[in-house]
């Protein structure tokens, strides 16, 4: 009986692992799936950084002066200053 006992035990551990190895909690399906979220994850928080590095950018323009203001209003609102005549030139 000793010498069945030792190799049967040792195959339910051999089972129980694999069967952790392939459908249990860190499985490697699991973990490729964790993978790509991470990489999705990753790829979202570069863009953003991005487009908060442009934001504070422009924040920081804004708070130096008016002459980004001054710009904005001129490209988007076609705002003109005093005594100054605007020629659009169609093309």
């Amino acid at each position: 009986m000793g010498n069945r006992l030792i190799p049967a035990v040792l195959l339910a551990l051999l089972v129980i692992v694999q069967v952790q190895l392939w459908w249990g909690q860190g499985s490697l399906p699991h973990v490729n799936a964790l993978r790509q979220e991470l990489d999705q994850q990753k790829l979202a928080n570069e863009e953003a950084r991005r487009k908060m590095e442009q934001l504070s950018a422009e924040v920081t323009d804004l708070k130096q002066g008016l002459n980004m203001v001054e710009e904005r209003a001129r490209n988007e609102l076609g705002m003109v200053k005093t005594n100054e005549i605007f020629v659009q030139v169609a093309k």
